[in-house]
């Protein structure tokens, strides 16, 4: 129970922690119809029954006459204080009381006056009122809507069976009420559970929730709930929108009812209802030709002001049958739309349209806008429509769905794409190019790179030289693949570069995707940087969330490969907070093992633990082993870290294995150095000294020449390689640290303690800048051994650090530790840490200071 609401059991728990010590207090738990309260309520009743006194009783309308009622249930007595003092002194008491604001007012009296009045008894109060019924005085929960993970594992429990993409529709429906998810799921019939039959858009009609719900509709005045329908029907429409289209001539003041009820909110930019089970509610309750008279009514006032798709939408909704001018007046209107919009104007159309070919393409059109706006599990149902005799259609659908798996790994998916462009490589080239550059890294696999090239010089037949940019750039990407598919890497380079030259050409952010990539494996990690954070921005815009977090990763990654760790560890963290809000748990938790190897990178053993526990097991996987491969190396633990990062190099294709593969490998070359293994990994070496030349990236010369320096078998040839990495330019700051650490290193080994000291000086200074303390300290033991008098580096001043910045400026919000260890992805006890050596840097003691001192 403690994973569906964990913010409200860390409440409670810190209320029962006080009471156990003697600090008794009281909480009110409040949510809405069908949030949980009641769920919450016996879960906690269950986990605290073996060790508390757990006493609980429930407020009943019908019993509100009834004086003390509800207080004799709950103790037994009339006085509340007494009784729970006296019971504290055996056990700590704990008091559950559910819908208390239907108690009798005599109970009422009696339990509030106790609550404040516990003082020092062992006595934790906890009572459930709906949201909007607080009782003031008390510390007050909201109960949050459950997470989509926390929605999954309740249908998982009632509907084992469960499609994914039909359980990802019912979570957006249910809104993150348990009780409607139990509702919803109670009423599915076999084919809808599979997917293969419409579901439901609203609670079922025998659901209790949609009684409750309906109730609360059904008080409202006749004019109100005429108001509201419209207000279902068009969830985007202004007030006065609404007010033209409603029969009569009602007024704002018309809403008042619903207002007061807390059952809609109104402004001038439309209005919204309490949630949307509740505005779902509001339109099922209507008869079918009461919604299609106000469709049309919305309609004629929609098109009269102008607006012509939402006109359509609404002309659509009211229609009963095929209308194939109707269908292409909606699609053509949805080429200009973002894609939430232009999926429903898609699904719309398709199902005006009167053959099955002209269906089928529409479908995939909505499916395929349905995924960029994030909606994977709509896009699922919608690809499930498409006709047997769809056509190319029904094949196009498998490039999509694959296309959609490839963010999560899922085996095959490759594949797929691989068979769809040899399928339509003449038929459709354009499909089939796009296939081939989705499948990427396909090129690299063991036994697919004959195939690729094979299929990649089918679809080049195909180029006229007069495509858009867009176009060109993809023929250049998949070109460039196909090079490297058949081990000319060097010849590969330049298509690759010519894809990233096209990318001024281009303002599409899926092409600029893959011009972020060509970047990568040309070792332009600043211009694929770029280009990833375009892509991310225009993604944005365009309403395509689901690119965003794959833009972010790969900003992510190119920040990290180009050594700007600030501009890395920002990209993972929008892309992490992204993609868990699309429903992308993978991607997040790609982003998460960026965030990880950037923490264990700068020695941050608990953050980059943390992340990678959080990251978990999955595609990510590689990137984890790197970072705890970094621990180990600060660690001392060189024959372990060899091991880590061989398995990396060596192992299959994954997320950011492009970057991975040459990234790991100074790293590797120094664990071998100093476990005398260099022979085993020379092929690797030698191939990243080929890569890094021919890239002509300052920041890759430098590593090859360390890795150089790492392999020679004398110190003066190393020397020379140390210098030569030292000495290019824009290299800088933990990469050329690092390097000064191991040139100093050598040097002290070589008796040259003098010229030792100057490089050893300069990589303690840079890892205390960069607040890498673990490097800082390795780098004072190595000067002291040089013989230079030195101390532990301390915080030389005000400044932070980029990780203390932001949590500094998050708790001067007014964030808690909790939720700045949230949005950092950090543990609260790491958060903590920062926090108290933040008011050492800063000299103050508290919050409040530190707040005054960063707004002033």
């Amino acid at each position: 129970m403690h994973k569906l609401w964990p913010d409200a059991i860390a409440a409670i728990g810190g209320l029962t922690a006080s009471a156990r010590a003697g600090r008794g207090g009281v909480l009110v738990i409040s949510a809405g119809p069908g949030e949980g309260r009641t769920t919450l309520l016996h879960a906690v009743a269950d986990g605290h029954a073996h060790d508390w006194t757990v006493l609980t009783t429930t407020g009943y309308e019908d019993e509100r006459g009834l004086p003390y009622a509800s207080l004799r249930t709950l103790t037994g007595t009339g006085d509340a204080l007494p009784f729970l003092l006296e019971a504290a002194q055996a056990r700590p008491v704990l008091c559950l009381i559910d819908d208390a604001h239907l108690l009798d007012p005599e109970s009422w009296r009696s339990i509030s006056f106790a609550a404040r009045r516990l003082g020092a008894g062992r006595v934790a109060i906890v009572l459930s009122v709906p949201a909007g019924a607080e009782p003031p005085g008390f510390d007050v929960h909201r109960l949050a809507p459950l997470s989509p993970a926390a929605a999954r594992r309740i249908l998982a429990a009632h509907c084992p069976d469960l499609a994914e993409d039909v359980a990802g529709t019912l979570v957006e429906i249910a809104a993150g009420h348990p009780g409607a998810l139990a509702d919803l799921a109670r009423g599915l019939s076999p084919e809808q559970r599979r997917g293969y039959a419409p579901l439901p858009e609203s609670l079922p009609p025998d659901s209790p929730l949609r009684r409750r719900l309906a109730a609360e509709l059904d008080s409202l005045p006749a004019v109100t709930r005429e108001l509201l329908l419209l207000a279902a029907a068009a969830p985007d429409a202004a007030p006065d929108t609404l007010l033209a289209a409603a029969p009569g001539d009602p007024g704002l003041a018309d809403f008042g009812a619903a207002e007061r009820r807390g059952l809609v909110t109104v402004t001038a930019a439309g209005v919204r209802f309490r949630g949307p089970l509740m505005r779902a509610v509001a339109y099922a309750e209507m008869p079918v030709a009461r919604r299609r008279t106000a469709h049309a009514a919305l309609a004629a006032v929609l098109e009269s002001r102008g607006a012509r798709l939402p006109a359509l939408l609404q002309r659509a909704a009211a229609t009963t049958g095929p209308d194939a001018a109707l269908a292409r007046e909606l699609a053509d209107a949805a080429r200009s739309a973002d894609p939430s919009v232009a999926a429903e104007a898609r699904r719309y159309a398709a199902g005006l349209c009167p053959t099955p070919a002209d269906r089928a393409a529409l479908l995939l059109d909505a499916a395929r806008s349905a995924w960029l706006a994030g909606r994977p599990h709509q896009a699922g149902l919608l690809i499930r429509r498409i006709p047997a005799a769809g056509g190319t259609a029904r094949v196009r659908a498998r490039a999509l769905t694959a296309e959609m798996s490839l963010p999560e790994s899922r085996p095959g998916a490759r594949d797929v794409l691989l068979d769809v462009a040899a399928e339509l490589a003449e038929t459709d080239p354009g499909t089939a190019l796009e296939a081939l550059a989705l499948a990427g890294e396909s090129a690299c696999r063991s036994g697919e790179q004959g195939r690729y090239a094979a299929l990649a010089r089918r679809v080049a037949a195909a180029e006229h030289g007069d495509e858009p940019p867009a176009v060109t750039l993809t023929f250049r990407h998949v070109a460039g693949l196909a090079r490297i598919a058949e081990g000319d890497e060097q010849g590969a380079f330049v298509p690759l570069r010519r894809t990233v030259a096209l990318a001024d050409r281009v303002a599409e952010p899926g092409p600029l995707l893959r011009a972020a990539t060509a970047g990568i494996l040309i070792g332009d990690a600043r211009r694929a940087a770029a280009l990833a954070g375009r892509a991310a921005v225009l993604a944005r815009e365009a309403g395509a969330s689901v690119l965003v977090p794959q833009a972010l990763e790969l900003a992510a990654l190119s920040g990290m490969a180009s050594g700007d760790y600030a501009a890395a560890n920002e990209a993972a963290m929008d892309g992490a907070a992204v993609a868990r809000g699309t429903g992308q748990p993978v991607l997040a938790a790609g982003h998460l093992a960026v965030l990880a190897v950037l923490a264990a990178l700068v020695g941050d053993r608990t953050t980059a633990l943390h992340r990678i526990a959080s990251a978990g097991d999955g595609p990510s996987r590689p990137l984890c082993e790197w970072a705890l491969a970094l621990l180990d190396l600060v660690d001392g633990r060189c024959q372990a870290a060899a091991e880590r990062l061989l398995a990396v190099v060596t192992g299959p294709p994954g997320p950011g294995s492009a970057l991975l593969r040459v990234a790991v490998v100074p790293h590797l070359l120094e664990t071998a150095a100093q476990t005398g293994a260099r022979s085993a990994v020379e092929p690797v070496a030698v191939a990243f000294d080929r890569w890094a030349g021919r890239t002509g990236q300052p920041a890759w010369l430098a590593l090859r020449d360390r890795c150089r320096a790492l392999r020679s078998d004398d110190s003066e040839t190393a020397a020379g390689y140390f210098d030569a990495a030292l000495g290019h330019e824009g290299d800088g700051g933990f990469p050329r640290a690092h390097t000064e650490l191991l040139y100093g290193r050598l040097l002290r080994r070589s008796r040259r303690n003098v010229a030792a000291r100057t490089h050893l000086r300069r990589a303690a200074e840079t890892f205390q800048l960069l607040d890498a303390v673990p490097w800082a300290e390795q780098s004072v033991r190595e000067l002291r051994a040089a013989g230079e008098r030195v101390e532990t580096p301390q915080p030389s001043g005000p400044a932070l650090t980029a990780q203390q910045e932001r949590i500094a400026s998050l708790v001067a919000g007014g964030a808690t530790n909790r939720e700045v260890a949230q949005e950092l992805h950090l543990s609260p006890r790491t958060v903590d840490h920062h926090l108290r050596n933040v008011f050492a840097r800063l000299g103050v003691r508290s919050r409040t200071e530190m707040a005054r001192m960063l707004t002033t």
